[in-house]
C-alpha cells in the first residue's frame, strides 16, 4: 500500500506539477530513494552526496519530525503522509 509524499512548490517542476505522490516503501529511506528514482530532479534537493537527507530539507511523517523518529530508517505504513518542508533562513538585519 503507498504512501503520500507531499511535494513543495520548489520541487514540482521535478514532479512535473504533481502536489503529491504516492510510492510504496518501508521506510522513509525506502520511499524517498523511490522518488528520486522515479523523479531524478528531486535528488540534489533531498539527498546529499553521502546519501543522508539533506540538512535544509525537513522531513516529516505525519506529524513526527525524522530526525527524531530515526531519520531515513523511520518506518512508515500504508496511508502514512510524508511532508517534505525546505527550511526557510533569514531575520532580521
Amino acid at each position: 500500500m503507498p504512501v503520500t509524499v507531499r511535494i513543495p512548490g520548489v520541487l514540482r517542476e521535478a514532479t512535473a506539477g504533481a502536489k503529491t505522490v504516492s510510492l510504496d516503501g518501508a521506510t522513509v529511506g525506502d520511499v524517498l530513494g523511490s522518488l528520486a528514482l522515479d523523479h531524478p530532479g528531486v535528488r540534489d534537493q533531498v539527498f546529499t552526496a553521502d546519501g543522508s537527507l539533506h540538512r535544509f530539507l525537513n522531513v516529516y511523517v505525519n506529524d513526527d519530525d525524522v530526525r527524531y523518529t530515526g531519520g531515513l530508517s523511520t518506518a512508515v505504513s500504508a496511508g502514512d503522509e510524508i511532508t517534505l518542508l525546505p527550511a526557510v533562513a533569514g531575520g532580521a538585519r
